[in-house]
């Protein structure tokens, strides 16, 4: 059969997006090798609108239930939204008017119009003990976790915007911010550095390699080599939060849609559009400047509401 939207990613923005589709009774068909997005591997989430809060797994557990529970099933006498669970999709190619959309599994379906929801993943922090102690004092999002650490001495890790932006939002809960960079210059906009910089609870160290991160059960400490000088630091801190970058899941789609110079999906904001006809992208895949829960579910809305319009309404 052919499906009106085949939905590809089962985070906030592809679970928004599939409930969506459903009640507009669009013949779709949703496609994840795994439920949740990032924040699976988070122990409290803080920020989920309408939830004081709950654990990475009930977030994405409580996404496929919600998704199941508008989808093709005995009970459901609406039966508009399929789901395929632990596929991958490996390509997508053109085929006349419609879209070829392949899996790892060797199956393969046809389509009028595809919404990309495949998300991203953060760039880990190479160092002795960063993969042990990650969430137990090591974390990958001030926003979600910061709060945590109020009144705590923390570093932050990276010179771009969101190191800059993560320190500054620390700033209003913890004791002390130390921004560790590897280099020289900071990536960050001048004037982001320079107000970030200013708070007397903030400080930056550059030219450096992270070694180890401290500590047994908890993070107690991170040691650091200056690369001029070659002396090695231990800092104590409570926290450190780890800002080197995303690499976005889009490989399978990098041969028919343009990305950016780091792999992102670039998208129209007003509807998010990409650059090819009858394919829409949403959440930390696509070129936005900023990545959250709420954000994606929101801009996979937008895509779903605009996807609607162009196949019924123009």
């Amino acid at each position: 059969m052919t499906y009106d939207l085949i939905i590809i990613g089962g985070g906030p923005a592809g679970a928004a997006a599939a409930v969506y589709a459903s009640r507009k009774k669009l013949q779709t068909l949703f496609i994840t090798a795994e439920w949740g997005g990032q924040s699976v591997v988070s122990e409290k989430i803080f920020n989920w609108i309408g939830t004081t809060s709950l654990s990475g797994n009930e977030l994405a557990d409580n996404f496929k239930k919600h998704v199941l529970a508008n989808a093709k099933s005995a009970e459901n006498t609406n039966p508009t939204l399929e789901v395929k669970e632990g596929e991958k999709v490996t390509s997508i190619e053109r085929q006349g008017e419609l879209f070829l959309v392949k899996t790892e599994s060797g199956q393969e379906f046809l389509n009028k119009t595809v919404l990309i929801t495949s998300g991203s993943g953060r760039r880990k922090l190479m160092a002795k003990n960063a993969d042990r102690l990650e969430h137990k004092g090591l974390t990958y999002c001030a926003s979600c976790d910061g709060p945590l650490f109020e009144g705590q001495d923390v570093i932050v890790i990276g010179g771009g915007n969101a190191g800059f932006e993560s320190a500054a939002q620390l700033l209003a809960y913890c004791k002390s911010v130390t921004l560790l960079h590897r280099s020289e210059n900071f990536r960050a906009d001048e004037i982001t550095v320079e107000k970030v910089l200013k708070n007397p609870r903030m400080k930056a160290i550059k030219n450096l390699d992270i070694l180890e991160v401290k500590g047994d059960k908890f993070v107690e400490g991170i040691v650091y080599k200056d690369k001029i000088t070659g002396e090695q630091t231990e800092l104590k801190v409570s926290g450190i939060f780890v800002e080197i970058g995303q690499i976005p899941n889009t490989d399978f789609i990098k041969d028919l849609v343009p990305l950016d110079s780091i792999g992102r999906i670039k998208i129209n904001p007003l509807n998010q559009k990409t650059e090819v006809p009858g394919i829409w992208a949403a959440g930390d895949c696509t070129d936005v400047l900023y990545h959250q829960n709420n954000i994606a579910a929101g801009d996979a809305v937008r895509a779903l509401e605009d996807i609607y319009l162009a196949i019924h309404a123009k």
